[in-house]
């Protein structure tokens, strides 16, 4: 009896925890939209289907970053983290540049995320976590 109610208790917290994982919210930034946290961190995206992530579909984002006049030319590594698989992938590694569109610093780049669901980007500046961003990639 116990190693069901253990086994039960756990299939919980795993449902439980599939849930904590939401979109981050779009916000506007001069005339663009973007996704992530509003004068921290953020790449254009409007979540039309010309810029949605597909599975292996590379498109291309343009990250923006806001605190501190100091972020040109810092390291920039963006590791991504899938909710289903724990699987991560490195999506970028750069260096970050100049002001742009009322940003601190900026990075274009391109991205592919391999499989449909949810998926954690976190963003390091200088080997420090600088922001997450939760998107989700969509079934073709």
């Amino acid at each position: 009896m116990k190693k069901i109610v253990v086994a039960l208790f756990i299939l919980f917290l795993t449902a439980c925890s599939q849930d904590e994982w939401k979109e981050s919210s779009l916000f506007e930034s001069g005339s663009y939209t973007m996704i992530g946290e509003k004068e921290k961190i953020g790449f254009i995206y409007d979540d039309s289907e010309n810029v949605r992530f597909y599975p292996n579909e590379e498109q291309k984002y343009m990250w923006h970053l806001w605190g501190s006049k100091d972020l040109p030319d810092k390291p920039f590594k963006v590791i991504a983290t899938s909710q289903k698989t724990d699987e991560e992938v490195s999506l970028i590694r750069d260096v970050t540049g100049d002001a742009n569109n009322g940003a601190d610093a900026h990075i274009p780049s391109i991205m592919s995320l391999p499989h449909a669901g949810m998926w954690k980007l976190d963003a390091y500046v200088d080997q420090k976590l600088f922001g997450t961003i939760f998107v989700k990639v969509h079934k073709k």
